[in-house]
């Protein structure tokens, strides 16, 4: 395997570095340690006057040397005989300058801290493992736990659901790990129906056939992903919950006290995300584990050939 981990000297980071030396890596797997520095205007968000240019290009060599300093002693408490891992500073915004990192080497992961924000944390805007998520072309996982022993996939059938379980199928890290399949449902009336109460007399009945048939193609999708899970060699079992998928999810982490969720998520970004809302947003947000999200970009057909009439002039 190719891994990009992300640091910055932070606690949320060095708790990335101490999950990557835990993780059981496959024989010949290539680790890259990266901290990424904005050098010039970047390094502080903006303009300065000629008079401070001596001050500013030593900041630049003092950044640049701790930074140094912090990835190669990631490097060393990752380092084992049958794995690769080198060091190496990026300058740049560093959400783009990891993802482009990780585009280089080909990695098949990207791994970042939960709250990683840059040295200078008060003058760096949003997160940087927030963007590296919304734009890495690769898995990306956002570090809180210590192991990956137990792991909850989040799994709904869906094509963005199927890519993420196919990462533990594949994957040999998983190959000892636990894995808990949580469907969330919800069986709730929504109120913009202008439909009855479920408890009123009326729809009591259409309710619970509705609800039933409901937790019956739950239970068929889960019983279904953990025959694979366990055909592959995983042990695996189900967990079928009701109400709120992202508040679901997460309770089930904790009753589990897993290392680790899984699940996919539309390639959506920006205001679509806003608007549309996110399950693995807010997971991402509020999960007290470690969270692997591949974002999973819908398929773009080719558009349909114009229609041209029998004996009409293509042009």
């Amino acid at each position: 395997m190719r891994v990009l981990v992300a640091t910055d000297g932070s606690p949320s980071a060095r708790r990335a570095v101490d999950l990557v030396a835990s993780i059981p890596w496959p024989d010949e797997t290539t680790i890259q340690v990266v901290e990424a520095i904005q050098t010039g205007a970047g390094l502080f968000s903006g303009p300065w006057t000629i008079m401070d240019l001596a001050p500013v290009e030593q900041l630049e060599v003092d950044v640049q040397a701790s930074a140094e300093d912090t990835v190669e002693e990631a490097r060393r408490h990752i380092s084992r005989p049958d794995r690769t891992v080198v060091a190496a500073v990026l300058h740049g915004r560093p959400a783009t300058a990891i993802a482009e990192a990780a585009e280089v080497m080909k990695a098949d992961l990207i791994v970042v801290g939960s709250r990683g924000h840059g040295r200078i944390e008060t003058m760096v805007l949003g997160s940087v493992s927030a963007e590296v998520v919304d734009h890495a072309a690769v898995p990306v996982l956002v570090a809180r736990g210590k192991d990956i022993g137990r792991v909850i996939l989040a799994w709904d059938g869906s094509s963005c659901a199927a890519a993420a379980a196919d990462l533990l199928l594949r994957w040999p890290i998983f190959a000892r790990s636990s894995v808990r399949v949580v469907n969330v449902i919800d069986v709730k009336v929504p109120w913009w129906t202008g439909l009855p109460e479920p408890g009123s007399p009326e729809m009591m009945p259409m309710y619970l056939e509705a609800a039933d048939s409901l937790r019956r193609g739950r239970d068929a999708l889960m019983d279904d992903m953990v025959s694979k899970l366990r055909r592959a060699g995983i042990a695996a079992e189900a967990d079928g919950r009701e109400g709120d998928a992202a508040t679901r999810i997460i309770d089930a982490a904790k009753a589990s006290d897993a290392g680790m969720i899984v699940l996919g998520t539309h390639g959506r970004t920006g205001l679509s995300r806003l608007v549309l809302g996110s399950v693995a947003r807010n997971v991402l947000v509020h999960a007290p584990c470690s969270v692997l999200i591949l974002r999973h970009a819908p398929v773009v057909h080719d558009p349909p050939a114009p229609f041209v009439a029998p004996g009409a002039d293509p042009a």
